[in-house]
């Protein structure tokens, strides 16, 4: 039987939450254990493209499979699906994929070439009648074809390096010909049954909004062969993923043992786990770090000495030591240390109040009465998104609204829901200062996130297609038409350096994905950018001895 969280009561001076709990499920270790998951947020779609959001990423990471796998410590590629590597051609525009033979969804079909290519050209160029959008990764697709029932083709208008890094990702997560027939709504909540892939877990039971039943496939024979932790069918028999959005939900169901294993464990929860011996268990993500991207076509934004001043204005030390833990490493780059391409840019982001004071009087921004500066007339007033998905997002630009203070610098924080958020971020006169990161282990992610183009973070290109800094979009068009490895690292490199020295974004921390797991639960991992895996693991009836998970602090 399954172990349920549910919800219920409310304090007066704030919403509470109280857990009970059904019968547990077996937990002998083996083929009939269950394991409870409780997640920060439900998944609002299982539709690939849209697999960045990390409770769809979790689920689709535990019910579905990719050409290749990429190994979340050494960020190498290894075969997966595909037989072995791709075939590459010489200027990286052409990719021929051979197929394992013998695969099926859980709903009984085939996974050949027919199918791949199927998945590839909705995931490719989207359908906008069903109100699918494509997949940012695989701009410049220009063909894939079966050439016969296991070997699949891609053909790209300009060389496309990193697209086997594309084919590991879940974004390219396959899923079966009557799943990929589903329009928005059929892979919303309400419809996880439909959605059909060929991990090692398929979707048995849902509860709208709430909760998620998944139970393995007896038949799972195909893990990556470089996986050297498990093979053949998952551990589990069953993992139920489910809702409990408040924190103090997710920790008391934890340290009640309601629950096994928790995402976004806040980082003052952190050492209350490891107090009750409990884990915390410490993923990487892999790409562009949490920061603070400047929309620097905006009037208050335009002189580089008020970003300047903005960089050397915020104490990332006190914002790290005060709402953060180890699990936060405070980034030296645009990237995280553990990135493609990583390189050092600390100099640029030194805490130095005084020199912050004296650009802005360069700039000519003196205080006025209340102390916030103006100039000509208009206040030094920005506004800041709560990055919603991210930790303590509120409480930090709480603190950056304290120090800023400190050198006439007024800021707000924009209000709302993810969606809110997002519509917000596209517009400068709405926000000045986004608040984001992305995960995503390959070195196209930061050109990818500044490009005009493409995640256009610096909001670069305008509605009307003007650029702000055409030398920026130039470097990312050069660095997007290079194939050679080691003059892509190289680009990446300079990137970065050319973002520092423009005071185009102020990194703060590495982000993680912290997730509070019992004792008895062995075998946690993550996939390249954090988002849980539960193939391999198991669960002890008691605690006997040292976990085997490789991040844990």
């Amino acid at each position: 039987m399954k172990r349920m969280l549910r919800t219920a009561g409310a304090l007066t001076t704030a919403l509470a939450v109280a857990l009970s709990a059904c019968s547990p499920a077996p937990t002998d270790g083996g083929a009939q254990s269950g394991l409870v998951y409780a997640e920060a947020g439900m998944f609002n779609s299982l539709y690939p493209p849209l697999a960045g959001y990390y409770p769809n990423g979790g689920v689709l990471n535990n019910i579905a499979d990719r050409l290749l796998w990429q190994d979340p410590q050494t960020l190498e590629l290894h075969p997966w699906v595909a037989a072995e590597l791709p075939e590459v051609n010489e200027d990286a525009t052409e990719f021929l994929y051979r197929l394992r033979p013998g695969i099926t969804y859980s709903d009984g079909s085939a996974l050949n070439a027919p199918n791949v290519v199927k998945n590839y050209r909705l995931y490719a160029h989207g359908d906008p009648a069903r109100k699918l959008t494509p997949s940012e990764q695989l701009g410049g697709l220009e063909s894939v074809e079966a050439v016969d029932d296991l070997t699949v083709r891609f053909r790209f208008a300009a060389p496309a390096p990193d697209f086997p890094q594309a084919t590991s990702a879940l974004n390219q997560a396959l899923l079966s010909d009557a799943t990929l027939d589903l329009d928005s709504s059929g892979f919303a909540p309400g419809n996880a049954t439909a959605v059909s892939g060929s991990g090692p877990f398929y979707i048995e039971d849902e509860e709208l909004g709430t909760d998620l039943e998944l139970r393995s496939r007896r038949d799972y024979r195909w893990a990556p062969p470089a996986r050297a932790d498990h093979q053949g069918p998952a551990e589990l028999d069953r993992l139920q993923i489910t809702l409990a959005a408040e924190d103090s939900v997710r920790t008391g169901a934890l340290t009640s043992g309601q629950a096994d294993v928790i995402r976004q464990v806040e980082a003052p929860d952190e050492q209350h786990l490891a107090a009750r011996g409990l884990r915390v268990y410490s993923a990487p993500t892999n790409g562009v770090n949490n920061a603070f991207h400047f929309h620097f076509r905006h009037p208050l934004l335009e002189d580089v000495r008020v970003r300047r001043a903005l960089i050397h204005g915020i104490d990332r030390d006190l914002i790290i030591a005060t709402l953060f833990s180890d699990s936060y490493p405070q980034a030296a780059s645009p990237l995280a240390r553990t990135a493609q391409g990583f390189r050092d840019e600390s100099e640029h982001y030194r805490f130095d109040p005084e020199r912050s004071r004296r650009l802005l009087d360069e700039a000519g921004w003196v205080p006025g009465p209340d102390g916030i500066r103006v100039r000509d007339g208009r206040r030094l007033s920005l506004t800041f998104n709560e990055a919603v998905p991210q930790p303590r997002s509120k409480q930090m630009v709480t603190k950056v609204q304290e120090m800023l203070r400190e050198i006439g610098v007024e800021v707000h924080i924009h209000p709302g829901d993810r969606a809110a958020q997002q519509a917000a971020m596209q517009r400068q006169d709405v926000v000045q200062v986004r608040h984001s990161m992305v995960g995503r282990a390959s070195l196209d992610v930061l050109p990818n996130w500044v490009d005009g183009q493409g995640r256009n973070s610096l909001l670069n290109r305008a509605e009307d297609g003007s650029l702000g800094d055409p030398e920026l979009q130039q470097r990312v068009e050069e660095f997007f038409s290079l194939s050679d490895p080691g003059a892509r690292a190289r680009a990446v490199g300079d990137l970065q350096d050319y973002l520092s020295e423009r005071a185009y974004m102020l990194p703060i921390f590495e982000e993680p994905q912290v997730y509070g797991v019992s004792p008895r639960v062995e075998g946690m991992s993550t996939e390249a950018i954090g988002r849980p895996s539960f193939y391999a693991v198991s669960v002890r009836a008691e605690d006997s001895g040292a976990p085997k998970n490789a991040e844990e602090r």
